[in-house]
């Protein structure tokens, strides 16, 4: 029985474009931009003799580049995930990346496959896009949930700075000084942003924003309150670590009481597709019989439109709204 091995190359050279640009990302920036580094990023250029104020410029641009390229073509499908997950790469420099790995997955489809000219090309476009945007995807659901469990940390140590007399600002430093990044940077950049004269709740509602992130838009409005209406900082932020404490369990209860439901819809979403390319692998003839009538190519488009609504509806069912 022949085995055709086409589907098997489509899937190691889409492996092997997720560890390109990885590897490509690591050669690049190295460990600078580590978020399991014990100094944080903004800490760690600082001590290379970096002066505060250029320091404070680049991880702005870094923190911004992506939002501000939102208007290029196909760009802007990935500007959203990078910007979350401060990706170095500046958006000219990614998508030459995109370019690189659709050229790379050319050649290996070339190599290992037969498939015509015009197929390969589509099919590296879409490796060359689809692998970045994976690969940006994970980056920014890492950063999000190292930034969502340390931020009561965070909060935490804001609340014992103020209860021993430090100012707000003074708070600020101290977390940007003890915390590991992602969220030591983003808050240095807070205290370089107030050494410089810009209000504390503006730069905590600009990162609440760029993150989109729930639990540090409650942080800017308590201290955007605590300052027009006055009060004890201490207490209502010791609140509000209690808060994001009892969010961050709830959610990850959710998690797991769902964990099964998800499983299952990324199981249900996934049997038809991995069937078929087992189907092409161990018998590639099998649809040789059906595939020159005139009803394969739209019985294969509604199958296909069928998988695209099964995943979407699977994805919705386990979606769970807290």
């Amino acid at each position: 029985m022949p085995i055709s091995p086409a589907p098997i190359i489509y899937i190691l050279i889409f492996v092997a474009v997720l560890l390109l640009v990885e590897g490509l990302y690591l050669l690049v920036f190295g460990k600078s931009i580590s978020l399991n580094a014990r100094v944080n990023r903004r800490l760690d250029l600082l001590e290379k003799g970096g002066q505060r104020e250029q320091v404070l410029e680049q991880l702005r641009k870094e923190a911004s580049q992506h939002l501000t390229a939102n208007g290029i073509p196909l760009y802007s499908l990935l500007a959203s995930k990078a910007q979350k997950a401060n990706i170095a790469f500046s958006p000219r420099q990614l998508m030459l990346v995109m370019v690189l790995l659709g050229v790379v997955a050319y050649a290996g489809l070339t190599l290992g496959t037969s498939a015509a000219p015009s197929v390969r090309i589509v099919i590296a476009i879409a490796m060359g896009i689809g692998g970045v945007y994976v690969w940006v995807n994970g980056k920014a659901k890492k950063r999000l949930s190292m930034i969502e469990e340390q931020l009561p940390d965070a909060v935490e140590l804001m609340v014992r700075s103020l209860r021993v007399g430090h100012p707000f600002s003074s708070a600020i430093q101290i977390v940007a000084k003890e915390v590991a990044d992602p969220l030591g940077s983003e808050f240095g950049m807070i205290a370089d942003e107030a050494a410089y004269g810009r209000d504390v709740t503006e730069s905590l509602k600009s990162l609440a924003e760029r993150m989109d992130m729930q639990d540090l838009r409650f942080l800017a409005v308590a201290v955007t309150i605590q300052q027009q209406a006055g009060g004890n900082l201490a207490e209502i932020l010791d609140g509000l670590a209690k808060v994001i404490r009892a969010r961050f369990r709830l959610f990850r209860r959710v998690k797991a009481i769902t964990a099964e439901a998800k499983w299952s819809g990324m199981f249900l979403s996934a049997f038809p597709l991995v069937a078929l390319v087992l189907v092409n692998v161990i018998k590639p003839d099998y649809y040789d019989q059906v595939k020159e009538t005139a009803a394969f190519i739209p019985a294969v488009l509604v199958v296909f439109a069928f998988l695209a609504v099964n995943i979407v509806f699977m994805r919705i069912m386990t979606d769970i709204k807290v």
